[in-house]
């Protein structure tokens, strides 16, 4: 059967998921801003413990299509399924069964400045589970904090002490703090040099084998896609116009997802995810 997310331009052999394996689950998304159409009755399914890479053209809608399924903009039309909740629901207790199961890496860290990266981890915390004492709830913060590749005194620093990969992966143990099943993580490579974007590459593989992740990234990185992802939807047209692990998506015919698979920035990045695999392997 054909993946429900895949046009009959980039057609392909793909068995469907069951829907115990369906951790998101999107059909028909319409999102309009005034006259200016987004996406057109999109499709995609998220599985679970995937790594799932989000890519297109600038103004294809990958942020929005992210914010629509964490709820943080109604839909004009469509349904959301996250972990079996309706995203579109406004009733209290889907709200936060949601916000309690997600975690979110927005590109730019969207820490809060004036706290330091403990007092930063530890606002999820304080606002799902305000019954933890101060010094428990330092605890967990310090771990995810650890977890996260940082060194234990970072937590007392300022996000402007910080350089740019390590305000990432503060912005990364917070979104770990709720310890959630599924983790969005918008751009997290960009402006990092490629020794940092490597290491936080190898980071991310890390927690999903040992928490169990499910993880949506949105990201151009041609590196990232190669290295840590089981399947890439492409938006385009409006759509996801094919949702396949990396070897079906570069055989599709599509003008953009040509140009993007198979100029001298993707031949390097193949080239340098073989190697990986080659060392791994030896």
């Amino acid at each position: 059967m054909t993946d429900p997310t895949t046009t009959s331009a980039c057609a392909h052999a793909d068995p469907s998921s069951t829907h115990d394996d369906v951790v998101i689950r999107v059909r028909g998304l319409v999102n309009r801003f005034g006259d200016q159409l987004v996406h057109d009755h999109l499709d995609l399914d998220v599985r679970r413990g995937e790594i799932l890479g989000v890519v297109g053209g600038s103004g294809a809608g990958k942020s929005v299509l992210m914010r629509s399924i964490l709820g943080l903009r109604t839909p004009n039309a469509g349904e959301i399924e996250v972990l079996g909740i309706d995203a579109r629901s406004t009733a209290p207790a889907d709200r936060l069964a949601i916000e309690r199961h997600t975690g979110v890496l927005f590109q730019d860290g969207a820490l809060f400045s004036s706290l330091t990266v403990g007092e930063n981890v530890e606002v999820p915390l304080k606002e799902h589970h305000p019954e933890l004492c101060d010094a428990l709830r330092y605890e967990l913060a310090l771990l995810k904090v650890k977890l996260s590749g940082l060194p234990a005194d970072a937590m007392d620093k300022l996000p402007s002490q910080l350089s740019g990969g390590m305000r990432k992966r503060a912005g990364l143990a917070r979104a770990l703090a709720l310890d959630p099943p599924l983790l969005f993580l918008d751009e997290p490579t960009a402006g990092l040099d490629p020794i940092g974007a490597a290491a936080f590459d190898e980071l991310i593989l890390a927690l999903r084998e040992a928490l169990g992740l499910t993880v949506f990234i949105i990201t151009h990185d041609l590196d990232t896609l190669y290295a840590i992802c089981d399947r890439v939807a492409v938006l385009a047209d409006k759509k996801v116009i094919i949702n396949a692990p990396l070897a079906e998506v570069e055989q599709c015919q599509q003008p953009w997802i040509q140009a993007y698979f198979h100029g001298p920035r993707a031949r390097a990045a193949q080239v340098a995810a073989t190697d990986e695999r080659r060392m791994i392997k030896d």
